[in-house]
């Protein structure tokens, strides 16, 4: 055979090579972390779980949804969001950011509010986002507690969920969980993180509209971190009073172990470097059902 007919032949097989490289490193990459990195949470900081009882104020969030205006000041809401100014900054997917959305399903966000309530876990949202349980939240029951916010610690930010309900206004079962955010540039204790995810009763992961939740880490593009367990049923039970430290890198701390040295603003990985060496492959799921009424 001619050159000038192989030739052709191995440039369309490189080609086609190369488009299958490319491919691969864009769909999006979940790592999932084994459940062995949660620590017994009661006891090993507070006696409930939470890292500080000094929960802060009532979040008061929009009206529900993307309902416009304020929602009721008691900070009882199903699906509503607070932007909040954090007075530091925070690198995150290898974006800086001032401001954060306090979210009433569990999580918070980078650059928009997110009132998703199925917890399709923590790559099927449109924002980077932090989930230390992504469920249905509803704190319109009676026995219900609400959403706070803490900022009274230089460069740290607390969030608690404490013992919140579920939708819809349900209150025979609670979850109570804390989510620790902290600056760049935050000088981090031995054995602690950036980020720290704190849990104590876990009564639920069953809602009206979903029987999963969701937790973890994701940048908005469809890559994302979890932790074992997470959108699949009982994930409450997995948490229930535990707790896990992570790094800037998004990498859990062992209780005690010394962080490695990390520059200001922090290292976690860009969105491509996250698909490139993460442990499986997936695309991402967008939830589509939409609650028949609301309040």
């Amino acid at each position: 055979m001619s050159s000038a007919t192989t030739t052709p032949i191995r440039l369309r097989q490189f080609v086609l090579l190369a488009g299958c490289l490319v491919a691969a490193s864009a769909q999006a990459a979940l790592i999932t972390l084994p459940n062995s990195v949660l620590s017994n949470s009661l006891g090993a900081y507070t006696p409930n779980g939470y890292y500080t009882n000094s929960l802060g104020t009532i979040a008061v969030m929009t009206g529900g949804g993307n309902a416009p205006g304020v929602g009721a000041a008691t900070g009882r809401n199903d699906d509503g969001f607070r932007q909040q100014a954090l007075g530091f900054t925070v690198t995150y997917f290898g974006m800086t950011y001032n401001s954060i959305f306090l979210n009433n399903n569990g999580n918070v966000s980078f650059g928009a509010g997110i009132s998703s309530f199925v917890p399709s876990g923590p790559t099927g949202a449109a924002a980077p986002l932090i989930s230390p349980f992504f469920g249905d939240v509803d704190t319109r029951g009676a026995r219900s507690g609400v959403m706070r916010y803490d900022l009274s610690v230089s460069g740290q930010l607390v969030v608690t969920w404490d013992s919140v309900g579920r939708y819809e206004a349900r209150d025979d079962l609670l979850n109570s969980f804390q989510l620790v955010l902290r600056s760049d540039d935050y000088v981090v204790g031995l054995g602690e993180g950036k980020i720290g995810f704190f849990y104590g009763g876990m009564g639920w992961s069953v809602t009206d509209t979903s029987t999963v939740a969701a937790v973890g880490f994701g940048d908005g593009a469809g890559n994302g971190q979890v932790i074992q367990g997470s959108t699949l049923p009982n994930m409450n039970t997995v948490v229930q009073n535990k707790f896990v430290w992570f790094d800037a890198s998004l990498a859990p701390v062992q209780p005690g172990a010394p962080l490695p040295p990390q520059q200001p603003g922090g290292n976690v990985p860009e969105p491509t470097s996250l698909a490139l060496v993460g442990l499986a492959l997936v695309g991402a799921v967008a939830a589509s059902r939409r609650k028949a009424r609301k309040v």
